[in-house]
C-alpha cells in the first residue's frame, strides 16, 4: 500500500514539476526574486507584517515541522498552479499588495511560487532565501535556531 502511495506522489509531483518548471523559467526572465532571510521572515511574521506560507510537501511538513504561525500550502497542488494560487488568494484575500513570504526546502519551491503570484499581479511577495533546510546561501531556518512547531494539517 505504501508503495502504491509513494508511487502516486512521485507521479504527482513530477507532474507538477512538468507544469511549474516551464513556468518559473519564462518569468525568471523578469528578474531576480526578492528575497528575505530567514531571521526577516521570522520577525516580520511574528510582527504580523508578512504571511508566511510554507510551500513544501505534507510530508516535508511532518518530518520538520513548520515555522510558527506560517500557513502549509502545498506549491505542487494535485489540481494544479492555479489551485495552488485560489489557496493562496483564500488565505490572503484579494488584495494584490498583501505582503506574502513564501519558504521550502532550500529556497528553490519558493522562487517558483514568488514568480506565479508576481505572475497573477502580486506586487509584494517575497522568497525565504535559504529555506528551512539550508542551501549555498546560508543555513536555513532550522541550523540557524530558529522556532519550529508541529504542523496542525498534517
Amino acid at each position: 500500500m505504501s508503495r502504491d502511495l509513494s508511487l502516486v506522489r512521485r507521479t504527482l509531483l513530477a507532474a507538477a514539476a512538468a507544469i511549474l518548471l516551464p513556468l518559473s523559467a519564462v518569468h525568471a526572465q523578469q528578474g531576480a526574486v526578492p528575497e528575505i532571510s530567514p531571521a526577516e521572515a521570522q520577525a516580520k511574521a511574528k510582527a504580523g507584517k508578512i504571511t508566511l506560507i510554507d510551500v513544501r510537501t505534507p510530508e516535508e511538513w511532518r518530518e520538520t515541522g513548520v515555522a510558527p504561525g506560517a500557513t502549509p500550502i502545498n506549491l505542487y497542488n494535485p489540481a494544479g498552479p492555479e489551485a495552488f494560487v485560489k489557496e493562496v488568494v483564500a488565505r490572503v484575500g484579494a488584495k494584490r499588495d498583501t505582503p506574502i513570504a513564501f519558504i521550502c526546502r532550500s529556497g528553490n519551491r519558493s522562487g517558483q511560487a514568488q514568480r506565479l503570484l508576481a505572475a497573477q499581479g502580486f506586487t509584494n511577495v517575497v522568497s525565504v532565501r535559504e529555506g528551512m533546510s539550508g542551501s549555498a546561501s546560508g543555513p536555513g531556518w532550522i541550523k540557524s535556531g530558529l522556532p519550529i512547531e508541529t504542523c496542525k494539517v498534517c
